[in-house]
């Protein structure tokens, strides 16, 4: 797993698919074969300043990267960028397990193939 660093890439990802949680938000999309290594799962975390001051903000993303360590290796798929935002009031505070199965219910909805609108 990589982090992600450049805004353009947490603007790509914003602009792809999301799957809401009550913890947090995912925005997940599969990245172009020319963009980066195709075998990397590449993870990023934000929280904006309606989640709380600068401690809770850090919390909440600590939080976020340690769901994401025990469950993007076996649920997230090689080639995909993944963006965890965080909520205010709700990630730092909403147990640790239930956070766990958020994401793993977020990543399976993300990779679930898009319904066409007619």
């Amino acid at each position: 797993m990589a982090t992600l660093t450049k805004r353009s890439d947490f603007v790509a990802a914003s602009r792809a698919g999301r799957a809401q949680t009550p913890g947090f938000l995912l925005q997940a999309r599969k990245r172009n074969e020319t963009e980066a290594d195709p075998t990397l799962v590449r993870i990023g975390f934000t929280c904006s300043k309606k989640v709380g001051n600068a401690v809770a903000r850090n919390r909440a993303k600590r939080r976020l990267r340690e769901i994401a360590r025990a469950v993007l290796p076996t649920h997230g798929r090689a080639g995909w960028d993944y963006v965890l935002v965080g909520r205010a009031g709700v990630t730092a505070n909403r147990p640790f397990d239930l956070l766990l199965s958020d994401l793993q219910a977020a990543v399976e909805t993300a990779h679930r193939p898009r319904q066409s609108r007619s």
